[in-house]
């Protein structure tokens, strides 16, 4: 005998739903939940599929199993999974007001358990860390937006010119491209993607974290428009910074 009628019934009272929601939820109307839960009328199979997705079980399951007696044990497994699953992608997330004190406790386990955390469900399978950035150095990236970066593990996985969250013991936490010396391999030269910032460098041992950016979030308000005017200025400064990199490094 099927158990889908009152596998349905149990999933819905699991959830907390109403006939109605469920059956907006399924693309049906309230009156066949009801057939369906009373065993008056047989679910069909393209509303049990939608139900296995939403639950995650599988036709067989739904048919042929009591859920209310086996679905503790499953449902308790899958609740597991879906807590060891987030806590591998939890990022910290470190704001301007904890910059300073991120520079002591960076390396402090316990520092970084007191940061706010979230997880986004695009990344995966790296370490990851979020920091608020202030200032128009990184411009079109408005002030206040938040990048988050995977981590590096040395100064030679850096690629030349991507951006990163630098985190050193004499410039702080900043956001900027890095453009590797060949002849300085001791020195990386932080470049603003706003050219009215002239480039720098730094040392390599003064470095003590690297975050790849992944990601920028920010307001849609705080986003930036650029007329043709300034962005023809700013390809001329920075066309001409880069010539003057050039010519410094070779």
């Amino acid at each position: 005998m099927s158990q889908a009628g009152q596998n349905l019934k149990y999933l819905r009272k699991l959830r907390g739903w109403t006939q109605e929601e469920f059956a907006v939820k399924l693309g049906i109307k309230r009156s066949l939940i009801g057939a369906y839960e009373e065993e008056r009328a047989d679910p069909r199979i393209e509303v049990l599929e939608i139900v296995g997705d939403i639950f995650k079980l599988s036709l067989d399951e739904l048919l042929l199993k009591d859920l209310s007696i086996t679905g503790s044990n499953y449902l308790a497994k899958r609740r597991q999974q879906k807590m060891m699953s987030a806590e591998r992608n939890i990022i910290h997330f470190v704001p301007v007001k904890a910059a300073a004190g991120y520079l002591a406790g960076y390396a402090d386990s316990e520092f970084i358990d007191e940061l706010n955390t979230f997880t986004l469900p695009m990344l995966s399978g790296g370490n990851y860390r979020a920091f608020e950035i202030i200032g128009d150095s990184m411009m079109p990236t408005p002030s206040g937006s938040i990048i988050v970066g995977e981590k590096i593990d040395t100064t030679e996985d850096v690629k030349n010119d991507q951006a990163y969250i630098v985190v050193s013991r004499h410039e702080g936490i900043v956001y900027k491209r890095i453009v590797k010396n060949n002849k300085a391999k001791n020195k990386l030269t932080l470049v603003s993607d706003n050219p009215q910032y002239q480039p720098y460098q730094v040392n390599t041992e003064d470095v003590v974290e690297l975050w790849q950016a992944q990601m920028v979030i920010s307001k849609v308000s705080l986003q930036q428009r650029w007329d043709m005017n300034s962005l023809a200025s700013m390809v001329n400064n920075l066309q001409s910074q880069v010539s003057s990199l050039k010519k410094k490094m070779n």
